[in-house]
């Protein structure tokens, strides 16, 4: 049975401090449609960039998670989309008007109860999941760090263990065998850290917005009455002291393996950054948000390479086209020898396929390693350009009398060579819309089933007659 994908039903804000910057920052979720995802906006800045929850887009893990995109970032997000992936909600947009989210109690339970306030609305795309095939493995062996991803069909599961080798901590363990678990058992766990960090942190201005009420403090040296008093009065509390469990007595525990919860917390924040909901069981030791970061890079990866083979599809060459080369002169301004496609053997609003023979009696090869002839890379993206173009021109009722002309050039890999003989077939599908003639498209070249070159495109069309 396919889940549909889900949103909230209205906008729904928070208020609160970030953790590092001690900014006051109100945080909005938004209802967003469809294959949207998780993203953020930056109502504070001119513009209002909006920041994708990529992995890709990752720039710092050294205290929290960071973002940054489009010339703006987005510090602390693993709470945030801890609770948004706990809930099960697929599409999201999230305002901010400062670079931090706001920490809140150091967990991810206010934001949960926000969206749940918010409620759901289910949409009718159909949920798409990422099933983990094999067992996925992820290593730091100078800080002990292991991770693997397991398949599990029909859940996402995480065990997570900490041994930070500290006798009040010891080695602590937390679960959870599928997300339904994840408000009741996880949620409220808030983020913890060691007595001499919280000095160092302090020393250096880096916990602007700390107050002790978002963070559980674990005591790992001796401590005089002195220090305690320190403690105290920076942080405005009448008196501090150690509790039982080796703790400042600031907070009480809301579960005895609360510092392990909390990782677990994090780990499912920052795997969200994968940009998919998965299936499978994550077992991690000593996870930290540079492993994590590291880990769901590497998923990723193995999606995109799934993906892409999963996307290609086999053109018959002999299908009748759409356009033959007569048909396509009559479209584009090119010639020989620079008229570099034969053939457009598909074609509709937002994709082109079009086909180029390689033969040996091109004029490139003449130069080109003439001993060993290889088709030029340049070429190759020129075709694809070619093929592009027909279908930026396929937007005006007089083709003859534009010209399409390349903005930019991105991601060009190539990914073997092509040689006379072989029957180069390009797609190119529009990222985004068409706007005032220019459009940005994903291509690639394939010969049989294989992908020999892709890139990104930017091109638009100008009249010139």
């Amino acid at each position: 049975m396919n889940v549909k994908q889900r949103t909230i039903k209205v906008p729904v804000s928070v208020s609160g401090t970030g953790l590092h910057t001690g900014q006051s920052v109100t945080l909005t979720f938004n209802p967003a449609p469809e294959k949207h995802g998780y993203k953020f906006r930056r109502v504070d800045l001119p513009g209002q960039p909006i920041i994708d929850a990529d992995v890709d887009n990752v720039t710092d893990t050294s205290r929290g998670t960071t973002l940054t995109q489009n010339g703006a970032s987005v510090s602390t997000v693993e709470h945030v989309l801890a609770a948004l992936v706990g809930l099960e909600i697929d599409n999201v947009l999230i305002d901010l008007d400062a670079p931090e989210t706001p920490i809140m109690d150091g967990s991810s339970i206010q934001f949960i109860d926000a969206i749940e306030k918010a409620g759901f609305e289910e949409q009718a795309a159909d949920r798409e999941y990422y099933h983990i095939p094999y067992n996925i493995h992820y290593s730091e062996p100078d800080r002990k760090v292991d991770m693997v991803a397991m398949p599990l069909d029909d859940d996402y599961r995480f065990t997570c263990m900490v041994d930070y080798n500290s006798q009040v901590l010891g080695s602590q363990h937390a679960t959870i065998s599928s997300l339904s678990e994840f408000k009741k058992e996880i949620a409220s766990s808030r983020t913890f850290c060691f007595l001499h960090e919280l000095e160092m942190l302090v020393k250096h201005d880096l916990i602007k917005g700390g107050d002790l009420n978002n963070a559980i403090v674990v005591v790992d040296k001796e401590v005089d009455e002195e220090e305690l008093a320190n403690l105290a009065k920076l942080f405005n509390r009448k008196d501090i002291n150690v509790a039982p469990q080796g703790i400042l007595n600031n907070i009480e525990l809301r579960h005895q393996n609360e510092p392990a919860r909390h990782k677990l917390l994090d780990m499912i924040g920052d795997l969200a950054l994968v940009g998919v909901p998965l299936k499978g069981h994550i077992m991690a030791a000593r996870p930290g948000h540079a492993a994590n970061v590291a880990f769901a890079k590497k998923i990723k990866t193995l999606i995109k390479k799934e993906r892409s083979r999963k996307h290609v599809k086999v053109y018959d060459p002999n299908m009748t086209p759409v356009y033959d080369t007569v048909q396509i002169m009559n479209i584009l301004p090119h010639r020989p020898p620079l008229l570099l496609i034969d053939k457009i053997l598909e074609l509709s609003k937002t994709h082109v396929v079009g086909l180029k023979a390689v033969t040996m009696n091109e004029p490139f090869f003449v130069g080109h390693f003439p001993g060993a002839p290889v088709m030029p890379g340049v070429l190759q993206i020129e075709a694809m350009a070619q093929t592009g173009g027909i279908l930026v021109l396929n937007t005006v009722p007089d083709p003859e009398n534009w010209l399409t002309l390349f903005l930019k050039i991105e991601n060009a890999r190539f990914k073997d060579k092509v040689l006379p003989g072989n029957t180069l077939i390009f797609r190119c599908d529009l990222i985004a819309p068409i706007r005032r003639g220019i459009a940005q498209m994903k291509g690639i070249g394939m010969v049989g089933e294989k992908i020999v070159v892709e890139a990104e495109l930017m091109a638009q069309i100008v009249r010139y007659k």
